[in-house]
């Protein structure tokens, strides 16, 4: 596994934690120090997105340019070979498509949680008027 994948996998591990922390239920207040954290990681982690739309568009160009193995021509070495290497295509494309997805999950949540926390003052203020 290449250093890209590897840093990839753990990217979407920790996409992961931290969409498991953001949606679990907690107290008022430690949601909004946890959500605010979130917050300002999220601003920084927006280059995991152009990174594996960038892997994505490699695995693309790799697969429409790869030799094809399907006549009697090739080994059963040849043969393997193309089934692993299409075999690690498709686990790196569900890398980058679910790192993808997890960043866009964790933005929507804290953007509600926000939403919801300017909602709750303009409540507030229109009951103290």
């Amino acid at each position: 596994m290449a250093l890209q994948w590897v840093i990839l996998a753990y990217v979407v591990a920790a996409e992961a934690a931290v969409a498991l922390l953001v949606t679990l239920p907690a107290p008022k207040i430690l949601r909004t120090r946890i959500v605010a954290l979130v917050s300002l990681l999220l601003q920084p982690a927006t280059g995991i997105v152009p990174f594996a739309g960038f892997q994505l568009l490699d695995i693309y160009w790799k697969n429409e340019h790869r030799l094809m193995c399907t006549s009697d021509v090739c080994t059963a070495a040849e043969r393997d070979r193309y089934e692993k290497a299409i075999f690690k295509a498709q686990r790196n494309v569900i890398l980058c498509v679910s790192a993808c997805l997890l960043y866009w999950c964790i933005y929507r949540v804290s953007k509600y949680h926000k939403e919801i926390q300017e909602m709750e003052e303009v409540e507030k203020r229109r009951k103290n008027m």
